[in-house]
């Protein structure tokens, strides 16, 4: 799809400064590290996140958007298979693939291996909009190749999956932001959409609240599975981020991406 990197980088660039910005004008929370020590090692992770997708595209050409345009080509998939006006394909496709990644996050959590990998998010000890892209890159590679498959069984139109990916990092982004929401607001996007407060929940040091709020675009999948937490017990100001373990470790970039092979 013609430009596409450059569209999604773009908006991904857009809302990430809006966010940061946002966030340093009204913050939810006092930070108990220095952004500039956390944010080195947090983009240091996104570059190796990036050049590892790049090295994927090498083995495996195709990734999510160049599968759906594959699956077109070859007639492969449901959608590919029936007859739909394009924004309501659009439509389904956003709902399937935000319940996919739900089900994913979920999973991340009960699987042992891939909790080692997953806790590499969850080591921040202070949340702001770089926590969004903090991964570790086998969990990056790892969810590339989900999309991938289920783009083929989907075979959606590569412009739903574009959006999909806009929206998905885009709410991601926001719902880890350190940003102060006026309670009502907030009640009300969360009816429809994970806010930083209902994300918050996901990252508490204790393993109860952390198993909860799994969303990061929707936050019906948690409501409708029973996964929901609407706030933590110990209120926003005075829950603890993080790993019950842990101590400034996660702000080196070495440790960050050596943790899943770790004893811990």
């Amino acid at each position: 799809m013609e430009n596409e990197t450059i569209i999604r980088f773009g908006v991904f660039l857009g809302l990430f400064a809006l966010l940061a910005t946002l966030e340093a004008l009204a913050p939810r929370r006092a930070r108990s590290q220095p952004r500039s020590t956390r944010w080195v090692t947090n983009w240091s992770v996104t570059v190796v996140n990036t050049l590892t997708l790049r090295a994927l595209a090498f083995a495996l050409p195709l990734l999510a958007v160049g599968a759906a345009l594959d699956a077109e080509a070859q007639g492969w998939g449901l959608f590919n298979a029936i007859a739909l006006p394009l924004w309501l394909e659009v439509v389904i496709v956003v709902l399937i693939m935000d319940f996919a990644i739900w089900l994913q996050h979920l999973v991340t959590h009960k699987v042992p291996l891939l909790w080692r990998l997953h806790r590499v998010h969850h080591a921040d000890v202070d949340m702001d909009v770089t926590t969004a892209i903090r991964f570790h890159p086998v969990e990056i590679a790892l969810s590339m190749l989900l999309k991938i498959g289920l783009v083929y069984l989907l075979g959606p139109a590569a412009i739903a999956v574009v959006l999909f990916e806009i929206i998905l990092n885009g709410t991601a982004m926001f719902n880890h932001s350190n940003l102060a929401l006026p309670a009502w607001l907030d009640r009300i996007v969360r009816l429809v959409l994970v806010t930083p407060d209902m994300h918050r929940v996901h990252h508490s040091v204790h393993r109860h609240e952390h198993d909860s709020n799994y969303g990061f675009s929707l936050s019906i999948w948690d409501k409708m599975f029973g996964t929901y937490i609407a706030q933590p017990k110990a209120g926003h100001d005075d829950m603890l981020v993080g790993l019950e373990w842990q101590d400034t470790r996660p702000s080196k970039l070495g440790w960050s991406l050596a943790l899943p092979f770790s004893r811990k």
